[in-house]
């Protein structure tokens, strides 16, 4: 009976290794049902924000850190116009792209959010990531606002604090 025990365990183990945990929970669709069909004018005006984006802080000393999820939300602040995303892409602590979150640009509509997920497994952004957004919007409308959540839990002490962007050009 110990031994069916011992390997029914042990097969448990193995499947729960076996499972791979995503590191950003945005789907992929979901860029490909907001992509923006048609070539965007030159009439609109044209931004560049950063975005401060921790995967890990520093705890006690360099050596330990901890790791977040972070929360990146792209939000219109327009009640009438939407705005449209033409790149947002991750860099990591050395100023090495990550990775590209859409190809094509997408739109927001009048006061709506959308969200990048950062798991707290993804560790590639480190202590100093970045995100770096492209956009568009009418010159009579608001520009978008990206800010950031970062959170962790360890047992009862909890973590959180917010950053947002700043607009470049």
């Amino acid at each position: 009976m110990k031994n069916i025990l011992i390997i029914f365990l042990s097969c448990l183990v193995i499947i729960a290794c076996d499972n791979k945990q995503e590191v950003g929970s945005v789907n992929p669709e979901q860029w490909d049902k907001r992509a923006v069909g048609y070539k965007l004018g030159d009439s609109l005006s044209t931004g560049e924000t950063y975005l401060a984006v921790y995967s890990q802080i520093y705890g006690m000393t360099d050596q330990r850190t901890h790791d977040l999820t972070a929360t990146i939300s792209m939000r219109n602040t327009n009640r009438y116009d939407s705005v449209f995303i033409i790149k947002s892409e991750y860099f990591n602590t050395k100023g090495d792209l990550i990775r590209s979150y859409f190809d094509k640009p997408i739109y927001l509509g009048p006061m709506e959010t959308v969200e990048i997920i950062i798991n707290k497994i993804d560790r590639e952004g480190g202590t100093g990531g970045n995100f770096m957004f492209e956009w568009k919007t009418k010159h009579t409308s608001n520009e978008p606002l990206f800010e950031c959540v970062m959170i962790s839990t360890s047992g009862q002490q909890g973590i959180s604090f917010t950053t947002q962007g700043i607009k470049l050009k």
